[in-house]
């Protein structure tokens, strides 16, 4: 029998395929940890251009809004109206969630079309945006499907579990793989 050392052979090639990178990615070790600095980089250039403009833009408010309360205002009124689309009338407490993750996603998007990240230069590899990376995609989307799961337990407590037997209990396994497949999804 020569299967088992083909079977190897084949799980070390695999293994060895795994550890592949594209291109040059630069780290931090931390502790016992390995961080992908370039994704925490511009990860955060993001989230300081988001605070910053709602800071200089709302800071003093004013009964005559200034351009810039007066975007942050449309922006605040595009994303309600997003949310009441989706959602429906209970849409209110799910504005902050929908908001960071769109205005995130959105301005990372931009910040790649607009910053010259590649000119950026570290010690090994370039800047690039942190939609760019796998990493942020599936930790959004992981963020995504764990919501989703909150508001469904939240809203129908333990009888949400009911969806996966409608209409019939043979759906249950494509049900449940259909869960588990949207966080995969969402981050493509």
């Amino acid at each position: 029998m020569n299967i088992t050392p083909c079977s190897i052979k084949t799980l070390k090639g695999l293994y060895d395929i795994s550890g592949v990178e594209v291109g040059q990615h630069f780290y931090w070790q931390i502790g016992g940890f390995q961080f992908h600095a370039q994704v925490l980089i511009t990860s955060w250039v993001v989230i300081t251009i988001l605070l910053g403009s709602v800071i200089i833009a709302v800071r003093n408010p004013q009964n005559i809004p200034t351009n810039g309360q007066n975007f942050f205002e449309y922006v605040l009124e595009f994303i309600r109206d997003l949310s009441k689309t989706q959602i429906g009338e209970e849409y209110g407490p799910w504005v902050p969630f929908i908001g960071t993750m769109f205005l995130f996603i959105f301005v990372s998007n931009w910040s790649g079309a607009l910053l010259p990240w590649k000119i950026i230069e570290l010690p090994h590899g370039e800047l690039a945006v942190n939609t760019n990376d796998i990493n942020t995609t599936v930790a959004l989307a992981l963020l995504t499907s764990a919501a989703y799961f909150y508001a469904g337990l939240s809203k129908k407590g333990l009888s949400y579990f009911e969806k996966y037997i409608k209409p019939t209990q043979i759906l249950l396994p494509i049900n449940i793989l259909e869960d588990f497949t949207k966080p995969l999804s969402l981050s493509f």
